[in-house]
């Protein structure tokens, strides 16, 4: 998956905050998380979350929550206190997200967010030809009929 590096412009902490709330999504998509109030483009939103493992034994788990670092590390946010696991897939997204020096998951607005849109990201081709692609894209954006970066 290719990050871009965003000028990050506020730091939130996403504990204790009411700029989010989990709902329902999508049909077909689960839950997701939708700002609560307006997020200005490249504003930091949340940090991805969970237990660092290595990349081998993350390709051998059954959980879609994985998100991988580099070809050695990979953060498993299957937990629920991980709020940005309800960050939706959409071909054309809204956040985007970044790995700091720390190895940290930053996401971060790739453009204006009004208060009561899902944030969406976009999961990369692994996942949307591993997850996604059998079963047919229902982002936002596919049904829209925009055409996806991930259909060649």
């Amino acid at each position: 998956m290719v990050f871009s590096i965003l000028v990050m412009r506020t730091m939130i902490d996403p504990i204790d905050n009411d700029r989010f709330a989990v709902k329902n999504s999508r049909p077909g998509t689960g839950l997701g998380l939708f700002a609560t109030t307006a997020i200005k483009k490249r504003d930091f939103i949340l940090e991805y979350t969970g237990e660092r493992i290595p990349t081998r034994i993350a390709d051998e788990l059954a959980t879609k929550y994985l998100f991988e670092i580099d070809s050695e590390w990979t953060i498993d946010g299957a937990s629920r206190s991980n709020t940005a696991r309800y960050v939706n897939h959409d071909c054309h997204p809204n956040t985007e997200a970044e790995i700091d020096e720390d190895d940290r998951i930053m996401i971060s607005a790739i453009r204006d967010i009004a208060a009561g849109e899902e944030l969406t990201i976009d999961y990369g081709d692994e996942y949307f030809n591993e997850f996604i692609r059998p079963s047919g894209c229902k982002c936002a954006s596919c049904e829209r009929g925009l055409p996806s970066p991930h259909v060649k």
